[in-house]
């Protein structure tokens, strides 16, 4: 009975290692398709899910020879298949994503890694010189602006996120504003909030909460007009001379699987 048990668990060890296997190299093959080759992603969906019955069926088969609960097994197909769907439609938005970049040639890619430690700081993508990407190139998916590439190796880069505590990363952003536009710095992240920061705003200034924040394009580093996020609160510093906004960005930033690089015509 104890060597029953104890296979049964290896068993099903074996099969979640599977299923996460198989979707993930589907989801990641995917991403090099363009739109144009893209045209059948009900049908690749419809491939994969098939595919996660067969592997699962060993085990909801053992399920049944033995009458033992299949909640378990449910569970394990739920998350799965939900997992599944959220991967899909990530890949469909940045898909989506590439026909509005008129001016710029959109590069795709895929997450590779994330170390904890660094969670808001960086994330490493499986593009690099080779697939023609370069140190400053801005980052983007369809919720806006997430960062800009600091390193470039043959086949890998390394994103800096707008999260990131580095203080010496600036980034220039227009405040949308009722009367007009007004120019700041983007600046810093919130742990409390889970807002980035655009500091040095003019205490003058009308900005308000729900007012838009976009890249300005000065400087020459990131495109302008991207957009950030909106204005969620505002502060004055302590001598009441300038103000802080608090920005929402729209992007989830702990959950991040394709990436866009804006990458000028040449």
């Amino acid at each position: 009975m104890y060597k029953t048990k104890k296979r049964s668990k290896v068993n099903i060890k074996i099969v979640i290692i599977a299923v996460i296997i198989i979707t993930f190299l589907g989801i990641s093959l995917s991403v090099y398709m363009s739109r144009s080759n893209f045209f059948g992603e009900g049908m690749i969906k419809d491939v994969f899910m098939s595919i996660n019955k067969i592997v699962m069926y060993p085990f909801t088969a053992l399920n049944d020879e033995k009458g033992v609960d299949q909640s378990a097994s449910y569970l394990i197909q739920k998350n799965v298949n939900t997992s599944l769907e959220e991967e899909i439609q990530e890949l469909k938005d940045v898909l989506d994503l590439n026909r509005t970049l008129t001016e710029y040639t959109p590069i795709n890619a895929t997450i590779l890694s994330r170390n904890k430690s660094y969670w808001f700081n960086q994330i490493m993508i499986d593009k690099g010189s080779k697939d023609g990407i370069k140190k400053d190139m801005a980052v983007v998916t369809k919720n806006g602006l997430i960062g800009k590439i600091s390193r470039v190796y043959p086949h890998s880069s390394e994103i800096k996120l707008i999260t990131s505590d580095d203080v010496n990363y600036k980034v220039s952003v227009t405040i949308k504003t009722g009367n007009g536009d007004s120019y700041a710095i983007l600046n810093g992240y919130d742990n409390e909030t889970e807002c980035v920061t655009v500091t040095g705003v003019d205490k003058m200034s009308t900005v308000k909460k729900g007012d838009t924040i976009v890249t300005s394009g000065l400087g020459g580093m990131f495109p302008g007009g991207i957009y950030v996020g909106v204005v969620q609160d505002i502060k004055s510093d302590k001598y009441d001379l300038s103000k802080t906004l608090y920005i929402k960005t729209s992007q989830d930033f702990n959950n991040i699987h394709y990436v866009t690089i804006l990458k000028e015509k040449e």
